[in-house]
């Protein structure tokens, strides 16, 4: 309540320029801007991203299949296998045995869901319609996770240029204000000190 009374009182003030008004409605639109603007760019920048990677989830999990390898052998110098975001703080690589859809036998460097045993261990790892490795299908709880984030992501990027916006009108008119303020000095200082200029 304070601060509308102290409000009206400057705004009644000599002190109160034409370019304090305009500065005030540049923040006051961009204000009534920002609030309807920001939070529906966050929750359509969500719900696009989650429709989006739903339809992500749902092509992987047809593409891709649970299978049965056989661990050959540990891959020299590589422990580590960090491309599937659901894996946690990643898995270890292997050489394994499997057989491709069509029955075909395949060979290759694996990351298995779980953690491998010695060569001749049973593992479970994914592969596609053509029987080659590939990361574990993105989970929908994940792919709802990086939604929420793209969606938050959109709210920040909305409310900046909202904000940039109004800071670059506000920067205008700041140095219109000091254009102006120049051209009176430049102005008063031509007759500066004078007689009868009533300085």
């Amino acid at each position: 309540m304070g601060t509308v009374r102290g409000v009206r009182r400057w705004r009644n003030s000599p002190l109160w320029r034409a370019t304090d008004r305009r500065e005030a409605r540049v923040t006051l639109g961009a204000l009534l801007l920002l609030v309807p603007v920001a939070p529906a760019a966050g929750w359509a920048g969500a719900v696009l991203a989650d429709a989006s990677l739903q339809r992500e989830v749902r092509a992987q999990q047809a593409e891709r299949r649970a299978t049965d390898a056989v661990v050959v052998g540990r891959v020299p110098g590589a422990r580590r296998f960090a491309a599937d975001p659901d894996a946690g703080a990643g898995r270890t690589t292997v050489v394994a045995a499997w057989r491709a859809p069509d029955g075909t036998p395949r060979t290759g460097e694996v990351a298995p869901a779980s953690a491998p045993g010695g060569p001749g261990s049973a593992v479970r790892i994914w592969t596609d319609a053509k029987g080659l490795p590939v990361p574990a299908p993105m989970a929908a709880r994940t792919a709802r996770t990086h939604a929420v984030l793209g969606g938050a992501g959109a709210f920040l990027l909305a409310a900046g240029c909202v904000e940039a916006g109004r800071r670059l009108v506000v920067g205008r008119l700041v140095r219109r204000r000091y254009a102006l303020l120049d051209r009176e000095w430049a102005e008063a200082g031509r007759s500066w000190g004078r007689a009868g200029t009533g300085g």
